[in-house]
């Protein structure tokens, strides 16, 4: 068993710090705001601190699931932040799905003192976290992966070293430009065969079983055939996903136009209200135009 930090407690952060403390580990908990680090406590077996450096000090591997750049160099850096009470030898695992930039930054932060970086985006949702059920898809060296994969894998089902620090991040950026289109080209299909009067559980039976199958279709369509989107990851996180990607692309080159083209999309969906809705909420605006 492991003593480690978890410092994030959003929709991934609390289950999968939640396994970590299932699993036997000796878990501290830091959440910007204290009262959701108190209620993670009142739920499992852990500590909960005022501070990353408080969480990180003293711990093998500090966990981090945060929302985006800025919030990772927020809990990492400064008098406060979580390097600032790691010690040498130590891991710090961060899972936020963040730039590969700062990946690269905090990786050379943390040899400076010691501390082992790896970015280890994950894939697989809320409903992944909360069922242990995660994709991980990491960056960094194969010692310190070696060493936390271990106490990883107590909320994941699969973890894959892709390669040096930064890769993880651009593993999980294709993850996400995968999905974006497979949801258009589903959207777009479904909304055809509503208009057309089709029977949709018939259709889904049919193609489901065929080359057009994905994960999207067997888990999204009668959710967006019904026009129900108040769950699952949503159009402001996939929007930040997918600008990150076309950053990404510019440093290589790499041509992206349907992932700018389904960014507008989902800017549309943004247009509506639908913020917060599920990134399957592409066919809203074909629903309804």
């Amino acid at each position: 068993m492991a003593k480690v930090a978890f410092l994030g407690l959003g929709v991934m952060g609390f289950p999968m710090a939640g396994h970590l403390a299932a699993k036997g580990h000796d878990v501290t908990v830091y959440n910007r705001t204290f009262a959701k680090a108190e209620a993670w406590t009142k739920k499992h077996k852990g500590k909960a601190a005022k501070t990353p450096k408080e969480a990180a000090k003293d711990q093998e591997i500090v966990f981090c699931c945060v929302g985006n750049d800025d919030d990772l160099r927020s809990v990492v850096l400064g008098p406060d932040g979580a390097f600032a009470g790691m010690g040498k030898g130590s891991i710090f695992y961060d899972n936020t799905t963040a730039s590969a930039d700062v990946a690269r930054e905090l990786y050379a932060a943390g040899k400076k003192i010691g501390v082992d970086f790896i970015d280890a985006p994950v894939s697989g949702g809320q409903a992944g976290a909360e069922n242990g059920q995660l994709t991980v898809m990491c960056g960094g060296d194969q010692a310190p992966f070696d060493k936390a994969n271990p106490v990883a894998m107590g909320f994941s089902k699969a973890i894959t070293l892709i390669g040096p620090s930064g890769s993880g991040q651009i593993t999980k950026m294709m993850n996400q430009m995968c999905i974006a289109g497979i949801v258009q080209g589903l959207a777009e299909a479904l909304n055809l065969g509503q208009r057309a009067g089709l029977d949709m559980e018939k259709v889904m039976a049919a193609i489901s079983k065929g080359a057009a199958q994905s994960w999207q279709m067997e888990n999204r369509w009668q959710n967006m055939v019904n026009g129900k989107f108040d769950y699952g990851f949503a159009v402001d996180w996939m929007r930040k996903d997918l600008g990150i990607a076309m950053a990404e692309g510019k440093r290589w080159k790499a041509q992206m136009p349907v992932v700018a083209l389904v960014d507008q999309f989902y800017q549309r969906v943004q247009e509506r209200g639908g913020n917060r809705w599920d990134t399957s909420s592409l066919i809203q605006p074909l629903q309804k135009p």
